[in-house]
């Protein structure tokens, strides 16, 4: 099989949908470049190289491909043996290497966001067949179940809404008598932002607030459909950046014959971000509404349970009971959630020591620090940064190696 010299940069062809302008592909698109550029690669952005393939030559005319991978892009890589990375996690290509959003992950978070705002009873929206969805599905049944909460789902083709105004209006029509079925307040999930102005559209229909009787939390945390309108949508940044360098990453050893750990990776949401269609504390009993709102509020500072007792002007024991009554946690639980939440949104965005995180988050010193969030994350700080800076450290991998 013919090939370049090896000694010239790799030539690497980008298969995304650029023109969509989907922050999805935009982002995926800078990880993969923010990494090609250190790796000296020359990159063709071809979202059709299936059609520049031609199996039968034996000619490979890029040396990697690394995008979004169908089921012929992926035979005919392979016949010409050409390395291959997927970061579309609903393509229908099998046995091809993969860094993908971790959609389950994301069910967790929205999940529990929901939960710490009161809310016992929830709803789900999002595609049939399609692997996200059902991931998601599967994380926010795997935190609302042992709480002893059930949730609705609405479920619909991706394909009927581009095409027939039949199939616009088939989705509209079950929207109508999912909604219609509700007993609010309820928070929702969706799979994808776009869906959610939808879904604010018909609540308004109904005369249904967002957020005081339905809180909505979107997926990707697209900026121009979470901005606006009114109410700015709370959503789920699945940091596709990072899923591109990864990418990246992975299709730098398979090039250079290195073995990879796993052929399937998921890379974590960078969190969620909290806007104005989850501003509301749903919580039946108002004292643990008014609590809620108390350290929601003043969860940077360092309260206690005495303090949050305090403001909602009930006794500690009294409030304690209410709390696990309606909520099945207890007010401290809830004060370290917030703080681990916090916590997170630091790692990622500061290189603040886990020394100074203890002291600004109230913690007794790091080692405290260090053992509740184990406990809460399943993993230790150290990981969580190292998972979130990774980008990072693959840089300076290949700084090392030059």
């Amino acid at each position: 099989m013919q090939r370049k010299d090896v000694k010239s940069p790799k030539r690497v062809a980008i298969c995304l949908e650029m023109e969509w302008g989907y922050k999805r592909h935009l982002e995926t698109y800078a990880g993969v470049h923010k990494y090609a550029d250190k790796a000296d690669w020359d990159c063709v952005t071809s979202p059709s190289a299936v059609r520049v393939l031609k199996p039968n030559s034996g000619v490979a005319p890029f040396d990697g491909i690394l995008g979004r991978i169908s089921e012929p892009l992926a035979q005919a890589s392979c016949k010409l043996k050409i390395p291959s990375v997927n970061v579309w996690l609903n393509s229908p290509a099998k046995n091809v290497s993969s860094v993908l959003a971790d959609f389950e992950t994301s069910g967790k978070i929205a999940a529990r966001h929901l939960v710490g705002r009161g809310f016992r009873r929830f709803g789900y929206m999002g595609f049939l067949r399609e692997k996200d969805s059902r991931l998601q599905i599967q994380g926010f049944r795997q935190i609302l179940k042992p709480l002893g909460f059930r949730f609705s789902t609405y479920r619909f083709y991706r394909t009927g809404l581009g095409g027939e105004a039949l199939g616009w209006e088939k989705f509209l029509e079950g929207l109508q008598k999912w909604v219609d079925s509700w007993e609010p307040p309820i928070g929702i999930l969706v799979c994808n932002d776009l869906y959610c102005r939808h879904l604010i559209e018909n609540c308004g229909a109904k005369g249904l607030k967002v957020p005081q009787d339905v809180a909505i939390v979107g997926t990707s945390n697209e900026p121009a459909i979470c901005a606006s309108p009114y109410p700015a949508l709370t959503s789920i940044d699945l940091d596709f950046e990072m899923i591109g360098f990864r990418a990246a990453a992975k299709l730098d050893d398979m090039m250079n014959g290195r073995d990879s750990p796993k052929m399937h990776e998921y890379s974590r949401p960078k969190g969620l971000i909290p806007r104005q269609s989850t501003d509301s504390h749903a919580a039946e009993d108002p004292s643990v509404a008014k609590a809620l709102r108390f350290i929601s509020e003043n969860g940077e500072n360092r309260i206690k349970v005495n303090d949050v007792a305090s403001a909602v002007a009930i006794t500690r024991r009294s409030l304690e009971r209410k709390f696990r009554d309606t909520l099945g946690r207890s007010i401290a639980e809830e004060i370290t959630r917030l703080r681990i939440e916090r916590a997170k949104r630091l790692m990622i965005e500061t290189e603040e020591s886990f020394k100074a995180l203890a002291v600004d988050l109230g913690f007794r010193n790091a080692d405290h620090f260090y053992k509740v969030f184990s406990r809460v994350e399943g993993m230790t700080p150290s990981r969580f940064r190292q998972q979130r800076q990774e980008g990072a450290a693959f840089s300076n991998g290949l700084a090392n190696d030059e």
